[in-house]
């Protein structure tokens, strides 16, 4: 659908599905994770198995499929020797999505570029390497670049993923709303040893209220929660709720990651999934999805609920 129906539909009551993780997705099918880079490159080689995984959303009623581009960014390329490549690692991506929508005959379905701030993590865990971190005029480069990619391959909306470190946010939002594009801003959260919520930043402690105080600064479309476990985004969408007047998404993590692949453990049931997300539903969140580690059956489950809503 074109952005402004999708619009309407949610101003209608209705309930958008997103699809789940892409590049989690990705390895699980078997494809190699690049050791520096994780999973941007794959899509130069593994174009066909990219667009299956998008058809296979699609075909589980997603409404937006987001393309495989959160680890894109040349903050992620360059050091792992593919800054030549950006452009041509973007297109593809976008590119994969796009054919996945016109084989599925769905002209509804959006296609969401996906932009984080990740940059060189620590290898065998979760974590940036700190060491390594990218200058603030580098970051705001890179962030410009992929934005304007993404508009450019035929993106409908940006997706600001993992938004977490708070001095990457600015150059990260001036970036996505430069594009002209509607920007949806995705924001991750912990549990703290008090169990206050922050943000998922997990070398200090940050208060997640704070965080989303950048919604102050900047006019973008939706926001919320994601990249976040199912029993802690409740509780995080009601602090963005407080900063935030718009559509509210939520999309889930599980399970977890060791720089270069996501560890399968524990991933929540799909029907689990769902008992979750009624309740992020009947407090008032439109936008309804899943993200690394959930897979084309969690987005099946979720489907109906875009049914049981509309006004």
């Amino acid at each position: 659908m074109p952005y402004a129906a999708l619009e309407h539909r949610l101003k209608s009551g209705g309930t958008v599905i997103l699809d789940g993780g892409t590049g989690t997705e990705l390895q699980r099918r078997g494809v190699p994770m690049d050791p520096d880079a994780w999973c941007g490159p794959a899509a130069l080689e593994n174009a066909s198995v990219l667009e299956a995984i998008h058809r296979d959303y699609i075909a589980a009623g997603a409404d937006i499929i987001t393309a495989n581009t959160y680890a894109s960014s040349r903050l992620m390329l360059g050091p792992a020797g593919l800054g030549d490549r950006v452009g041509d690692i973007v297109r593809t991506a976008v590119g994969a999505a796009r054919q996945a929508r016109e084989a599925s005959g769905r002209n509804d379905v959006l296609i969401a570029g996906s932009l984080s701030h990740m940059s060189p993590m620590i290898g065998g865990t979760g974590q940036h390497d700190l060491t390594r971190a990218p200058p603030p005029g580098e970051m705001a480069e890179a962030f410009e670049e992929l934005a304007q990619l993404l508009r450019d391959s035929g993106c409908d909306l940006i997706l600001l993923e993992m938004m977490y470190r708070p001095e990457r946010l600015g150059p990260a939002f001036e970036a996505a709303i430069s594009s002209g594009l509607p920007v949806w801003a995705g924001f991750s959260a912990r549990y703290g040893d008090d169990a206050r919520v922050l943000s998922y930043a997990p070398d200090r402690e940050i208060p997640f209220a704070d965080l989303v105080q950048v919604l102050n600064d900047f006019d973008v479309a939706a926001a919320g929660v994601m990249h976040t476990p199912s029993h802690v985004v409740g509780d995080a969408v009601a602090i963005v709720r407080d900063a935030f007047t718009g559509p509210l998404l939520a999309y889930p993590d599980s399970g977890y990651f060791k720089m270069p692949h996501w560890q399968f453990e524990d991933v929540i049931a799909p029907g689990d999934l769902v008992s979750f997300a009624n309740s992020w539903v009947e407090s008032g969140v439109k936008i309804i999805g899943g993200c690394c580690g959930l897979s084309p059956e969690h987005i099946a489950a979720l489907a109906p609920l875009k049914d049981t809503h509309l006004s």
